[in-house]
């Protein structure tokens, strides 16, 4: 069986909704980073020094030559976007997807947000759309995404060495993370307590 191809659509929490990201988004998401866009953007990609770099990559995200399905992540308490994160890599046929290129405003770390995006995001992979398998990738370095993505029940799978230039143009190790479907159901369990004991 292949799984859906992952169209445009609204996702919505308790904390934050989802929601595909446009060009529009771009003066509040720059307004949310720069006061701490070095050190957001540190792993990430060269860091944006205006709202038109982050547009360029927000540009990049919905008509680079890479397939990314981009959402805004907005705080439903203030309304305003604070990051973004994307479904890319996305293989149909072998029911697999990553999610990455993924970013949060200073202000909403250690905070719910990326807790209940990946909750929303996995729910959707997996239950809607028919996926068995999630991937993530960060660099070797980059210590507190690795926390981040292994608290959500994700299995350290091995590392990739020089597999992709950085910003400064030295060489990144990745280090791959996943999860399968049959591991789904108990990630899920710990995922939604823990946004319940806030």
């Amino acid at each position: 069986m292949t799984a859906k191809t992952p169209l445009p659509v609204v996702l919505t929490g308790h904390h934050v909704r989802l929601e595909p990201l446009t060009l529009d988004h771009v003066p509040a998401l720059w307004e949310a980073l720069e006061p701490a866009a070095d050190e957001v953007f540190r792993w990430i990609r060269p860091t944006p020094r205006s709202a038109g770099d982050l547009a360029g990559l927000a540009d990049d995200l919905l008509h680079g030559p890479t397939r990314y399905l981009a959402f805004a992540v907005v705080d439903l308490a203030s309304g305003r976007p604070f990051g973004w994160t994307t479904y890319l890599d996305i293989q149909e046929e072998h029911e697999r997807l990553e999610i990455g290129w993924t970013w949060y405003a200073r202000s909403h770390w250690r905070t719910a947000a990326n807790t209940e995006a990946k909750l929303l995001l996995l729910t959707h992979a997996f239950e809607e759309l028919g996926y068995g398998r999630v991937q993530w990738k960060t660099d070797v370095n980059n210590e507190r995404s690795q926390t981040a993505i292994a608290r959500l029940g994700a299995q350290r799978e091995g590392v990739l060495r020089r597999q992709v230039r950085r910003g400064d143009g030295s060489w990144r190790d990745s280090v791959y993370f996943g999860m399968n479907i049959e591991e789904w159901p108990a990630a899920k369990a710990r995922l939604t307590e823990r946004l319940r004991k806030g």
